[in-house]
């Protein structure tokens, strides 16, 4: 038996049921993807642009980025103690006095922490590969092409399915598919930095890119305008536990899954800090890039430095990365979805548990979560406003089910590292991730803009109060009742284990009761 199967059988408590397809580079990449860098810039630059200007593109990344990678070490060396499918929320059952497991894994994931956040991942990032393609589309047909909001929602819907059909496939098509991403990510993100260093004619100098400040927002003084700009780095290096969602799915996971987190995290952080800097020498105007017609101002700069092919090409390839972007996070999500209806936390939870026995896969947690993701974005029929509140939703709600693990880990003293840790730093990172997780937090609620009207509210803070209040309500309905946290299967387990005559016994000491 593989040592990560017995392991997962003897000390936490589950039968094994998905099978390890994925190895050092496959998860790596799958890590990589999760942020999808270029992609995810795309989509995102329009914030910091707005806030500050090309000084706050440039060094809102690089601060929130240090606060982002303490963060994502903070996540790996609690993946690597504890690897499971259900990843952070898990933890809760090792890091706290058993009388708190339920009520704090509740609100880490049912309470909706997570499980929200992974959901408006993949969701704003489907609406944001809707607007690319047909930002595409405009520059094909000259700017002729009037993009509206129903349109968009349609495209999303049909993108959205095609990542619950790549996401029907066996793990072994999924991890080759994996395996090429980070290569064609690597490929697209080189070129089209020399490409627009090379065609820019009019670049900006240095002067202007990390020291020009303005600001359309209405924000006053102009340097509290300015921190609106960490929301396009905390939104891009994200969902750091997405790669523990697939623990059982790895080989060797208590040192690859961290290792995988780490690593792609500091790859997305200092090559995104690059390409930021690459983009603001050749944006030229902010304000006719932010006008543009494709809705999409890095777009825009593509078609202004590249030419209308130039502009296609690279509209499309980051297209196809937030796709990459999409598929793996869709597959966390059904992990996710998987875990914790293994639990019994959710309802119909023996329908989400169902392993289907060609693919390898549990395909009714895959088509619920796409369901769900189609469904959330149909908020954008009534409110442009209120689905571009998704974005802020989705680093708030994860970022802060991660902090939960981390301060419980501070604080109860019941922690026991796995091979990836951070020794004797390990608390001081810890403190500054969760510091910085509030600071941010704070700022992501508030409106990018002033004055404050229905037109321009930043609806995060609405959606999470309702969740939370949700979840708060449920719990006191049906969930105390019946959940008590993360459970054992283990009569089930020693069969398991029998049957496979492994030689390692389970540490007493480390079984749940």
């Amino acid at each position: 038996m593989d040592h990560a199967d017995a392991q997962l059988a003897a000390e936490f408590g589950y039968k094994p049921v998905l099978k390890r397809e994925f190895g050092l580079f496959s998860t790596f990449s799958f890590a990589v993807s999760i942020s999808g860098l270029f992609a995810t810039v795309m989509t995102t630059m329009i914030y910091p642009l707005e806030a500050g200007g090309s000084s706050a593109v440039v060094w809102c990344w690089l601060i929130s980025g240090f606060g982002c990678m303490c963060l994502a070490c903070s996540v790996a060396e609690l993946a690597s103690a504890y690897p499971t499918s259900g990843g952070l929320y898990f933890t809760i059952s090792r890091l706290v006095p058993q009388d708190w497991v339920p009520s704090i894994s509740w609100y880490v994931l049912t309470g909706w922490l997570n499980l929200l956040g992974q959901i408006c991942g993949v969701a704003s990032s489907e609406y944001g590969g809707a607007q690319m393609l047909l930002a595409a589309v405009s520059m094909a047909r000259d700017f002729d092409y009037e993009i509206t909001t129903g349109t968009t929602v349609g495209v999303m819907a049909a993108l959205t399915i095609t990542t619950g059909l790549i996401n029907s496939l066996s793990t072994y098509w999924m991890e080759k598919i994996t395996k090429f991403y980070v290569i064609f990510h690597i490929l697209v993100l080189v070129s089209c930095s020399i490409a627009l260093l090379a065609m820019t004619e009019n670049k900006h100098d240095a002067s202007y890119v990390f020291g020009h400040i303005e600001s359309s927002t209405g924000w006053q003084p102009i340097g509290f305008s300015f921190l609106f700009g960490f929301l396009s780095s905390s939104w891009c290096l994200t969902d750091y536990d997405a790669a523990s969602h697939l623990s059982e799915e790895i080989r060797n996971p208590e040192v690859m899954v961290p290792w995988a987190i780490s690593s792609a995290m500091l790859f997305t952080y200092l090559a995104g800090f690059v390409f930021n800097i690459v983009l603001c020498f050749c944006m030229g105007d902010v304000s006719g890039i932010l006008s543009s017609p494709t809705q999409q101002p890095v777009a825009q700069i593509f078609y202004n430095s590249l030419g209308k092919t130039g502009g296609i090409i690279f509209t499309v390839s980051a297209l196809l990365i937030i796709k990459f972007v999409t598929w793996t996070a869709m597959q966390a999500l059904g992990r996710t979805v998987f875990a914790c209806a293994r639990d019994r936390m959710l309802p119909f939870s023996s329908v989400w548990t169902q392993v289907n026995s060609k693919t390898g896969t549990p395909l009714n947690a895959v088509w619920i979560s796409t369901f769900f993701c189609i469904a959330i974005n149909l908020i954008a029929l009534g409110s442009y406003t209120a689905i571009s509140a998704v974005f802020t939703l989705c680093s708030i709600a994860l970022d802060w089910s991660y902090c939960i693990p981390i301060l419980c880990k501070l604080f109860f003293g019941k922690f026991k590292r796995g091979p990836w840790h951070m020794g004797k730093l390990s608390p001081f990172v810890n403190a500054w991730a969760c510091l910085w997780t509030l600071f941010v937090s704070i700022i992501f609620v508030l409106p990018t803009a002033r004055p404050v009207t229905a037109e321009n509210m930043n609806y995060a803070c609405v959606f999470l109060v309702f969740v939370l209040l949700f979840a708060l309500v449920y719990w006191y309905i049906s969930g105390k009742k019946f959940y008590h946290g993360p459970i054992t299967e283990g009569a089930v387990v020693d069969d398991y284990l029998a049957e496979s005559n492994t030689s390692q016994k389970p540490d007493k000491t480390g079984t749940r009761v």
